[in-house]
């Protein structure tokens, strides 16, 4: 669980990243998942987009992502959605708190 200096430090990392999928009619699927799992394995933080057309609410998706990953929901911000989750591989530069 991050605490709020965490999530404030996260959320202004996001600031400069851009998102790396959409979520969209389809919903959150296996292939979704997978995809995005790969991804924050290599980065620990992603961001991920909520398409209007998909008919689902941001931070419900958000939360389903965040569970369905193993990761932390860091935040809404209208439809872009972040996550984090710590990167077990020693390759790559973790985000120190």
């Amino acid at each position: 669980m991050l605490n709020s200096k965490q999530r404030a430090k996260l959320r202004s990392l996001a600031q400069t990243i851009e998102p790396v999928t959409q979520v969209g009619k389809l919903g959150v699927n296996d292939s979704l998942i997978e995809s995005i799992d790969k991804t924050i394995e290599k980065r620990e933080l992603v961001k991920v987009t909520v398409l209007e057309n998909s008919g689902l609410e941001p931070k419900e998706v958000g939360f389903e992502l965040a569970d369905r990953l193993g990761a932390e929901f860091v935040c809404a911000t209208g439809r872009k959605l972040v996550f984090y989750r710590r990167s077990l591989s020693d390759k790559v530069n973790h985000i120190e708190f």
